[in-house]
């Protein structure tokens, strides 16, 4: 190691000059050794953020998506799967394919509403999930577009509807003649949106939701669109985005997180 002498200073004073430059040193090693532990840290950081995305991805890819997510559908709050068409195809499919005896049925008077199947599954529903089924016909009908805060829904047997027109009468694709009594009630349109224990995706009546899912946001009419509420229910529960915007009414929406 070679050090440097000024002739023109004492010896104290070159000692000095020698003092101070290793202070200064010494202080931008700690600035250094900071700078290098902020580094370290804020790696770490993207690190487990990256981990996190690709163990969202990968149980996204691994879940194997059930019969029932090609349409609308919930769990009630006692446990019924209620499934739901999303359009005139699916309505015959729900009615045609996957409405047995037992089962109950829900619509509106109104055009553009599903068909939804409460799958009793050789037990009897309760009055929660009859509710809970009026409610989310009611809230994925066209009155969600047209702003209207309640709608009359009916329900009836599977054996009430039928095909087969009366003669001169056309029946449209997805429609179906009702026979007989039905229940009909007034219900407010209002759902929520939570994540189930399988990862999967769950747009239903609040009740429903709130059973079955540890976190959940409330969704009412509003002027939001759809692909940014679900950007915001992504960020909050994972899944993917293109099912996430299937999954909610046609028509703004408006968040509201518990």
């Amino acid at each position: 190691m070679e050090i440097s002498i000024d002739l023109r200073k004492t010896p104290e004073e070159n000692a000095a000059t020698y003092f101070e430059a290793a202070k200064k040193a010494k202080r931008r090693l700690v600035g250094a050794e900071k700078a290098l532990e902020k580094s370290r840290a804020k790696l770490a950081e993207l690190l487990e953020k990256k981990e996190i995305e690709v163990s969202r991805k990968s149980e996204t890819v691994i879940r194997q998506k059930k019969w029932y997510e090609k349409f609308r559908w919930f769990f009630s709050s006692e446990g019924f799967l209620c499934v739901g068409g999303r359009d005139a195809t699916t309505n015959d499919i729900i009615i045609k394919k996957h409405a047995d005896e037992n089962d109950v049925i829900f619509h509106t008077e109104m055009s553009g509403s599903p068909f939804f199947v409460v799958k009793a599954e050789n037990k009897k529903p309760g009055k929660a999930t009859l509710d809970e089924a009026a409610t989310a016909v009611a809230s994925f009908s066209r009155a969600w577009r047209l702003g209207l805060s309640h709608a009359e829904v009916f329900s009836a047997e599977p054996s009430q509807l039928t095909k087969t027109p009366k003669a001169g009468e056309y029946l449209e694709k997805g429609a179906f003649i009702i026979k007989g009594h039905v229940k009909k009630q007034m219900v407010e349109l209002k759902l929520a949106v939570g994540a189930l224990e399988d990862g999967s995706i769950m747009c239903g009546p609040v009740s429903a939701v709130k059973k079955n899912c540890p976190r959940q946001v409330s969704i009412s009419q509003g002027n939001a669109k759809l692909s940014d509420a679900a950007k915001k229910i992504r960020k909050l529960f994972g899944g993917e985005l293109d099912e996430i915007i299937r999954i909610l009414p046609s028509g703004g929406v408006k968040l509201s997180a518990k």
